[in-house]
């Protein structure tokens, strides 16, 4: 796996507004916000897409939805509501090909999105 704008975050060679991190986990504000409350959550082990998680890393992939819902918390859009959302491939809207979780609150989200 080739190096990605979120490696090169997490080895802080871009800069970032980070909102978490530990050993494993990086959370950061989303340079081009979809809703007031927009922030990523990565792991910090490279893994391309979602296709790619193995079973030895389901601990890894509920601690990226444990560290957003510590964060929603934070940002006071918990009680109101958010979404989570993660994209897979080419057309499932991937961009950056190491996986991450989009979290969005702060005002009503509609379906399908957009």
């Amino acid at each position: 796996m080739s190096d990605t704008i979120f490696t090169k975050i997490i080895n802080r060679e871009i800069p970032a507004e980070i909102l978490y991190e530990d050993d494993e986990i990086l959370a950061f504000s989303d340079v081009s916000p979809q809703a007031p409350v927009h922030f990523l959550v990565i792991p910090k082990l490279p893994i391309e897409t979602i296709n790619d998680i193995q079973p030895n890393q389901a601990e890894l992939i509920g601690k990226m939805v444990l560290t957003a819902q510590k964060l929603v918390k934070e940002q006071g859009v918990a009680e109101g509501g958010y979404r989570l959302v993660m994209n897979c491939n080419e057309d499932g809207g991937q961009t950056v090909f190491h996986i991450h979780m989009h979290v969005l609150g702060g005002r009503a989200l509609s379906w399908p999105p957009g």
